[in-house]
This record gives C-alpha cells, sequence and structure tokens, in this order.
C-alpha cells in the first residue's frame, strides 16, 4: 500500500468491532498494572503515564511509518526535538560541526548550552562541499548538524553525501526535516542517523499544538534518546498527540496544495519589477535547485522574496499593507503568514558572502497555506503597488 494510505487508514492493525474511527485521548498518570510481580519489571511498559499511553504510542507508530524509522518518539516541541538527542549522543570533550544556516534557536542552544558542558562547535557555511564540510572534522567530532533547505534562506546541501562521509569516519548526522516534514524528503533513506521534525508545522498543520518528533533506526540510538527523554523529562501530553495525529490524516494533501500555490505565488514574483530576487529551491534560478529535485519530491509552500526597498523599513511597509497574509512566526498551518527577515540576519553567513556585510533589499518570508493562490498573488500585489519603493 502507498504510503498515504498507510498513514490515513484507521483499520489497519484494528480489530473488527465497534469503535471510532479515531485514537481517543488517553490521559492518565497512574497506570494500574495486573500484579505485584510485574512493578518493578523493565520490559513491561508504560508503567507510569510520562512514558505515553495510547495516543501517544499510535503517534509514534505513524510517525515511524512516514519518515522509514524502526522507532520515533515525540517531544513537547520541535525544539526540544532539536536540542535534546543533540545531548543524549554527545559527552563533554566532543565536537559538533552544524551548518551555519540552521533554526536561530538551535544555534543559541549550541553556543551556550553546549559550550557550558564542554562541547565545542564548528560552523560551515551551507555553500561548502562535503568534502570541505569532512575537512572541518577531528578526531572529537562526533556528530554534524544538517538542514536542507536552510531557515530562511534555503540553502542546498548535499545531504547523502555528507551522510555517506560522517558514516565512513564513525560520526553521526542528525537532519533537520521540517521542510520535508517527512513526506517530502526521508533523510533516513538517504544514510541520515537521525531525522526530527517540528509537528507544530505541517504535521499539526492547524497552529493549535506545540511538539516534536525524532526518529531512528539503530537501537542504540533509539536507546539513548529515550533514556535521555526519561531523565529530563520531556514528556509530551495526550492532547498535544491528538492534535497531531489528526494533522497526520490529512498531511499529504495539505502539503501538495501548500507547496503547489507556494510555487505559483513564487513565479509570479519573479515577474514583477520590485523583486531582486526569489529564493525559492525549486525554482532553476536556486543555487542547488538540482540536487533538491534530486532528493526532494516537490516543495512545500515556503519561500523568500528579496524586494527593492530601504531595507527593514520598506519589508515593515509591505508586510503592513498585506490584508491576506497573517503577520506571524512559524508556518505549515492552513494560514499563510508572512515576516521580515533583516533582524535574523545579523551575524550570520547568508545571502552574504560575509558575516556582517550589509544586506541588499528588503527580506520577506512568505508561507502560503490554503487559501486560493490567486487571491494572495492579488493580495501580495495591491501591497506592492502601494508600499515598495521602485
Amino acid at each position: 500500500m502507498r504510503e498515504t494510505t498507510r498513514v490515513i487508514s484507521p483499520v489497519l492493525d484494528k480489530p473488527r468491532s465497534r469503535r471510532a474511527v479515531n485514537t481517543g485521548v488517553e490521559r492518565g498518570s497512574t497506570v494500574l498494572m495486573e500484579s505485584a510481580e510485574v512493578l518493578y519489571r523493565d520490559d513491561i511498559k508504560p508503567t507510569y503515564g510520562t512514558e505515553g499511553l495510547s495516543t501517544q504510542r499510535e503517534l509514534c507508530r505513524l510517525l515511524a511509518e512516514l519518515e522509514g524509522a524502526e522507532e520515533a518518539f515525540i517531544l513537547p516541541s520541535g525544539l526540544a526535538a532539536q536540542t535534546l538527542p543533540i545531548f543524549a549522543v554527545l559527552k563533554a570533550g566532543d565536537h559538533v560541526l552544524a551548518v551555519n544556516s540552521a533554526y536561530r534557536p538551535v544555534r543559541r542552544f549550541l553556543d551556550t548550552q553546549l559550550a557550558r558542558f564542554g562541547v565545542d562547535v564548528t560552523w560551515y557555511a551551507p555553500s561548502a562541499t562535503p568534502d570541505e564540510v569532512m575537512a572541518l572534522a577531528t578526531e572529537k567530532t562526533k556528530l554534524i548538524y544538517l538542514e536542507s533547505p536552510g531557515s530562511l534562506t534555503f540553502e542546498i546541501q548535499d545531504i547523502p553525501a555528507i551522510a555517506q562521509a560522517a558514516k565512513a569516519r564513525g560520526i553521526l548526522t542528525f537532519c533537520d526535516n521540517t521542510y520535508g516534514a517527512g513526506v517530502l524528503f526521508k533523510p533516513l533513506a538517504h544514510g541520515v542517523d537521525m531525522s526530527m521534525q517540528a509537528l507544530t508545522k505541517y504535521v499539526g498543520g492547524h497552529s493549535d499544538v506545540l511538539i516534536g518528533s525524532v526518529a531512528v533506526n539503530d537501537p542504540a540510538l533509539a536507546k539513548a534518546i529515550y533514556d535521555a527523554i526519561k531523565a529530563w523529562g520531556f514528556f509530551t501530553s495526550a492532547d498535544e498527540s491528538y492534535l497531531a495525529l489528526r494533522g497526520l490524516r490529512t498531511l499529504h494533501l495539505r502539503l501538495k496544495q501548500s507547496g503547489e500555490a507556494g510555487l505559483k505565488v513564487a513565479q509570479w514574483l519573479t515577474t514583477r519589477p520590485e523583486v531582486i530576487r526569489v529564493v525559492h529551491p525549486w525554482l532553476d534560478s536556486h543555487p542547488g535547485s538540482d540536487v533538491f529535485r534530486r532528493d526532494f519530491s516537490a516543495p512545500n509552500g515556503l519561500f523568500l522574496v528579496v524586494l527593492k526597498g530601504d531595507g527593514e523599513p520598506a519589508s515593515q511597509r509591505f508586510l503592513n499593507a498585506l490584508k491576506l497574509f497573517g503577520l506571524g512566526f512559524s508556518w505549515g498551518g492552513y494560514e499563510s503568514l508572512a515576516v521580515n527577515c533583516e533582524p535574523q540576519f545579523i551575524g550570520r553567513h547568508k545571502l552574504t558572502p560575509e558575516d556582517h556585510a550589509p544586506l541588499e533589499g528588503s527580506y520577506v518570508r512568505l508561507y502560503v497555506g490554503l487559501e486560493d493562490p490567486d487571491d494572495l498573488i492579488a493580495d501580495i500585489e495591491q501591497a506592492l503597488d502601494h508600499f515598495v519603493s521602485l
């Protein structure tokens, strides 16, 4: 059966009896055991509600199915799903290579928290080739943190090549696959050791849940992550798990609609004289689009547009003129969103050749949701006509 059927069908692995279509919300802290003899048996789970009951277990099962993983774990936010696995596999004295286009809160975590525990981090440019990345590795390098396309600026990395080279040297790889949502790209199938995503985005799909996941194939990694979750107390409630389960049922349809509409809007923007460039990984003009098309089955609805203007003042005027795009962080929900990016580019090796180099134009990230793309184009057009300097 196809992936969409396996994720959606409520009858797989279920008894033929009168029941609800959806997995219920099973809330609980205390779990009653059948006898005193099994109270302390490690092979019987769950023994307490923090380990997850039927709602959480069903979500983990389907996420493992989606990611092509032996095991998947859920955490209370996408950021937790990024940070906890890093803690789980590193120790004092280790070294990490991390792509410089990573999600900004991850950079904050690596630069502040890991340093307190004696872990060194080297940032590499997202434009670096696999050979250039591996040239930065030392005998202490234990992990390479990957993200492709890059957060905000969509640089493309050759994930399979980096994963293969890292594996040859005994270095783990960890990929932020939130863009791919477990559908458009399969990191584990391309040699990556750990794949995470912020389920808050496309899987949740309705901008009403904070939750993340990490998926692995190696039993040793699975144990390390499970032990860290238990030790740190990073547990996820049944209510958030239920919302993510509900979102999974329509994930493929929403992702397809959002991606196709986003590409239509991006292609239209390339024709506008107010636009310096459109940064969308599916467009032929985007550096690395050939690698992106090789590894990803399709784009999602997120991209960047660089407008002619005086930096942040012009991007703010443009945002304030929009009527259909909400102004807010995150993406992957049903609603279209827009944010300006200049404050996040300061001190980062992004679209400019050097850190702290001056930005050219005004930078706006657009997320195209499930509205009619022609209505969104009309909204952008009126905003450009009235508020962006030529």
